[in-house]
């Protein structure tokens, strides 16, 4: 179901708690909102369809990641400046990413999972991280 983004930076700026197997329906609602915002928005945290759970969605070429739980465990030393902007906020803001992350999570089946992401993806996922731990850019 395509949810509302919510737009309230005090919600937003709350961290989200750990996400449930039976959490799983936010994550479709999650996939289902960032396919419908797709012309315009490369991820979302399930806080911005109003679920306060460590749930994000993220874009991955043609394809749709969703992460539960997500939680970096690694990342490069070497940072860029990266100007973002947020489908909740207005405008862009300027911020510094790393170029790579790895990240544990568990996967749409709540299967756990370790991957390394770079670039742009890796830009993303964090970007939503920080929406879990709210974290406004």
């Amino acid at each position: 179901m395509v949810r509302p983004i919510v737009k309230d930076a005090m919600f937003l700026g709350q961290p989200s708690e750990e996400a449930a197997k039976s959490d799983l329906s936010i994550a479709n609602d999650l996939i289902d909102t960032l396919k419908a915002h797709v012309g315009h928005c490369v991820g979302l945290a399930a806080n911005m369809i109003g679920e306060k759970k460590r749930i994000i969605a993220v874009c991955v070429g043609k394809s749709h990641l969703v992460m539960l739980n997500p939680e970096i465990v690694k990342s490069s030393t070497e940072q860029y400046e990266a100007e973002e902007g947020c489908l909740s906020l207005p405008g862009q803001r300027k911020t510094l990413r790393h170029e790579w992350v790895e990240v544990v999570y568990r996967d749409i089946k709540f299967r756990k999972q370790k991957n390394k992401f770079s670039g742009f993806t890796a830009q993303i996922i964090q970007h939503e991280i920080d929406h879990c731990n709210g974290v406004l850019i």
